[in-house]
């Protein structure tokens, strides 16, 4: 079935076909020819990115948790994951099985949508890529491939296959509902996914009412499971806030008594001494002993130990756990002895 370019909707979206099929091949491409991001021993893991996401993630954060702390399933996960994306990008490209295709990128979308929608230091980056993904897609699945594609080429030397009914819902063509129903499948998914977007929007940024906020720009620490006994001072600390691509460094942490008296100082040098078996870790995130400070990267939590035997004998009482940031950024917790 020939069409006529001024009615060939799929052939006027070409150039989001050819976009679209880039941005999700171009993963594919990059972590497996460019760069080994597959690797988890190597500092490029796509892994430890997705640990990024865990903090904030919107419906999706128990399946994050649960793969980050197990890292196996979490690799298997992470190269079915990048052959999917290479896979829905390339058929994107050439226009092949267009409308199953564009189903991918509404799920890939959608996953990067409420998995990092918070991150993005400057433009709302990730949430920008997930909502313009999701509209591509559902864009995509109601046109179809026009001229220029592997579908039309099918359709045109008349394969078998193409004759069937199904392919019209996951190839290219006509889709075989009647005109006032694909009007409310258009007005429908069209308002469904701008009140997704509105709804993430406020979510994440505050963009509708109240205050603006970008989670993504300042470092921030939660503090738990303080505790002071058999001379050992214990917490979990976890980075759930600030810039992706770093991590906060830690330059001090203290123990402070009730009188404000600081018992306990580990100061820059001692953290960046730290020994392994003071830090036990939670996720594939790390923290971990830098050159100069304590490193505490997005999405990384652990329970770290301390030798209180050093200070003399800590009596009963309420005690203020304070970590320090290089920035003067400091974050308390109080345990109670």
């Amino acid at each position: 079935m020939k069409l006529h370019i001024k009615n060939d909707s799929g052939f006027l979206a070409l150039a989001i076909r050819m976009v679209i099929g880039w941005t999700y091949f171009s993963a594919f491409f990059r972590r497996t020819i460019l760069a080994d991001k597959l690797d988890p021993e190597l500092a490029g893991y796509i892994g430890i990115k997705f640990n990024h996401f865990l903090p904030n993630a919107l419906g999706i954060k128990p399946i994050i948790q649960y793969l980050v702390e197990n890292p196996d399933i979490l690799w298997y996960n992470m190269v079915a994951f990048t052959i999917i994306e290479g896979v829905v990008g390339l058929f994107i490209i050439f226009g092949l099985f267009t409308r199953l295709m564009s189903i991918g990128v509404l799920g890939l979308a959608m996953g990067i949508l409420l998995g990092s929608g918070w991150i993005g230091t400057t433009c709302l980056d990730e949430w920008q890529i997930g909502v313009l993904g999701i509209a591509t897609g559902f864009l995509l699945f109601l046109t179809g491939s026009g001229r220029f594609s592997l579908d039309q080429y099918l359709l045109n030397k008349s394969v078998n296959f193409t004759k069937k009914p199904w392919f019209a819902w996951l190839g290219s063509g006509i889709i075989p509902i009647k005109n006032h129903h694909f009007s409310k499948l258009v007005l429908i998914g069209s308002f469904l996914i701008f009140g997704l977007t509105l709804y993430t929007n406020q979510v994440f940024h505050g963009g509708l009412w109240g205050t603006l906020h970008n989670k993504s720009v300042k470092p921030k620490l939660e503090i738990t499971e303080g505790k002071l006994d058999n001379n050992r001072l214990s917490f979990d600390v976890f980075r759930v806030e600030g810039v992706d691509v770093y991590g906060a460094w830690i330059i001090s942490i203290q123990l402070i008594d009730a009188q404000n008296n600081i018992i306990l100082n580990y100061t820059q040098n001692d953290l960046a001494n730290l020994p392994e078996l003071t830090i036990a870790n939670y996720y594939i995130a790390k923290v971990k002993p830098g050159k100069h400070s304590l490193i505490i990267p997005l999405g990384a939590k652990a329970n770290l130990k301390f030798d209180t035997s050093r200070a003399n004998h800590l009596s009963s009482g309420p005690y203020t756990l304070r970590i320090t940031d290089i920035s003067g950024a400091s974050w308390s917790h109080q345990i109670i002895k």
